[in-house]
């Protein structure tokens, strides 16, 4: 049995940090890394420059053919559906042992209209990370300002 011991001031001796621990919900489904299936969603980060968009998506243990990432208009969409089955028999089949798993996820984004050169976009995925670069179309370019010569 834990027992506390108050001091005068009226805190509890024993440290917040655990309070704290021992109050929250362990199994809190409505975190912000889970989606509405209770499934794991990857952090995207999304960075843009002057010349193009540069998307980074962490998706350790997939394949690239397991990716589909279009750009339709202007919504850029980035999907991923992954399944493994595996299936152990013991000797002269006296038992069998069978386990898979699925897992899938999609994220939409919305580029301004427009701008992207849809030709020349790249993908590629390697130790876990897949990265886009969607280079801006040549006349939507920021420009740096040009100087004027007053006469």
């Amino acid at each position: 049995m834990l027992s506390i011991r108050k001091n005068e001031n009226r805190s509890q001796s024993f440290p917040r940090l655990f309070d704290d621990f021992l109050n929250r919900e362990l199994f809190n489904w409505e975190n912000s890394n889970f989606s509405s299936t209770s499934t794991t969603v990857p952090s995207i980060n999304i960075k843009e420059t002057d010349k193009n968009f540069e998307v980074e998506v962490a998706a350790p243990g997939l394949d690239k053919k397991d990716f589909n990432v279009t750009l339709d208009d202007n919504l850029l969409t980035i999907s991923c559906t992954k399944s493994t089955t595996k299936e152990d028999k013991g000797e002269n089949d006296t038992y069998t042992r069978r386990e898979f798993s699925y897992q899938s996820f999609q994220r939409s984004f919305e580029l301004p209209k427009n701008v992207a050169d849809e030709d020349n976009i790249n993908a590629h995925y390697e130790n876990g990370l897949l990265r886009l670069s969607i280079p801006k179309k040549e006349e939507t370019k920021q420009k740096e300002p040009k100087l004027i010569e007053i006469k």
